[in-house]
């Protein structure tokens, strides 16, 4: 549907299913696999887009549901586009708001007038909802989720779909994903009259759990007209099991020469097994949540399964230790700064914590991906999977 957006595979790992690719959109090309920084509100929390480049950062993942009721895609739109507006200037994704909308299913809110209301209601257009910021109502249907995409000017964007919560009956994951594929069909139908910039346009799988509806919703999203494919229904409180096993059920149907992109992944031994599926981009707010958190991401030895590759800052025995705040990187937070200094940063609750913390999580991240890039290159990628997860 977009012409402005090609993928090419360029190389295929022979013993997995990981492989190197190359995306081009119209603010330029990625390198996949690549881990893509979310910036909710046009912002990857406490970093500059600045640092996202010298990071090495390739894409950004911005809200639909944030950016629709602040600033606005019509303030957006005026002023160039997503990627212009935070000066990132680079490869943008959105998402379609589907997932905010629902998780605010089970939540509240109390009005000027003291009368408590819910924030969710699903009708056979779409789903009404109220703004957790002032309470307003909103009404977001497949056609309207489109529309703000098409105004945010993200070079990806993604269909409204239902993800249900976990844990769900297969019944109400059936509903939720018989509507998935009703919503992708008109968004189809939108995005085709009305793309007047070239925008890439993602289906999303769903599926839950269940293998059965997995297969059912990737083979529907498989024959319809989309650039890309997006795989929902993870990482949303089922086990690292159930994930990978939805995954497994989810892979095999999907046609190997599209893009596809993983919601909400960021864990260290996740990323590569999704990456060994076949998992071309995967986005995650684990690095800036972790890195307010005081957690950063360690390597091998020092990182291992034992410790999910974090350590924490916070503990008293790093108010004295003068290495780096992980050993072996050479981000310029380990090169500049001691776990010491970094530990009474977060103890003083100085903001400059949050922003070194994080800083180093992303390029972590950032960088392991890119040490997979290579080694799938080399056919080295069993290797390196098996020298970080099974490390002592």
């Amino acid at each position: 549907m977009s012409n402005n957006f090609f993928f090419k595979i360029l190389h295929k790992d022979k013993k997995t299913k990981a492989r190197v690719g190359k995306l081009t959109t119209a603010h330029g090309d990625i390198n996949t696999p690549t881990f893509t920084p979310v910036g909710t509100q046009a912002t990857v929390k406490t970093l500059s887009p600045f640092e996202l480049k010298e990071i090495g950062a390739q894409l950004v993942f911005g809200n639909t549901y944030h950016l629709h009721l602040r600033p606005g895609e019509e303030v957006i739109d005026k002023l160039g586009g997503l990627a212009k507006f935070m000066s990132w200037n680079s490869p943008t994704i959105t998402d379609s708001g589907g997932f905010q909308v629902f998780s605010l299913g089970q939540k509240t809110i109390t009005l000027e007038d003291g009368e408590e209301v819910g924030l969710v209601g699903i009708t056979g257009k779409g789903v009404q909802f109220r703004s957790h910021l002032d309470g307003s109502k909103h009404m977001f249907t497949p056609e309207k989720s489109i529309e703000i995409q098409h105004k945010l000017g993200a070079d990806l964007i993604l269909a409204f779909d239902q993800c249900p919560a976990y844990p769900s009956n297969e019944e109400d994951v059936r509903k939720a994903v018989e509507r998935t594929h009703d919503w992708l069909l008109r968004c189809i139908s939108y995005h085709k009259s009305n793309n007047k910039k070239g925008q890439a346009f993602l289906g999303i799988v769903q599926g839950g759990v269940y293998a059965n509806l997995r297969k059912q919703s990737a083979e529907f999203v498989s024959r319809q007209d989309v650039d890309a494919i997006a795989i929902g229904g993870v990482a949303v409180g089922e086990s690292k099991d159930l994930m990978r096993k939805a995954l497994l059920d989810t892979m095999p149907y999907l046609p190997e020469e599209k893009f596809k992109h993983l919601l909400g992944i960021g864990e260290v031994d996740d990323i590569f097994d999704i990456t060994s599926q076949g998992i071309d981009s995967f986005d995650c707010v684990i690095p800036t949540r972790f890195g307010r958190y005081g957690i950063v991401f360690a390597s091998p030895p020092e990182g291992n399964r034992k410790n999910k590759f974090r350590l924490d800052l916070n503990k008293t025995f790093y108010k004295t230790d003068a290495g780096p705040v992980t050993k072996g990187c050479d981000c310029k937070v380990c090169v500049n700064y001691s776990r010491a200094y970094l530990h009474h940063l977060f103890k003083a609750n100085e903001i400059l914590a949050y922003r070194l913390a994080s800083y180093h999580n992303v390029y972590f991240l950032t960088h392991l991906v890119k040490q997979i890039r290579e080694a799938i290159l080399e056919d080295k990628f069993e290797d390196l999977k098996s020298s970080w997860i099974n490390s002592r």
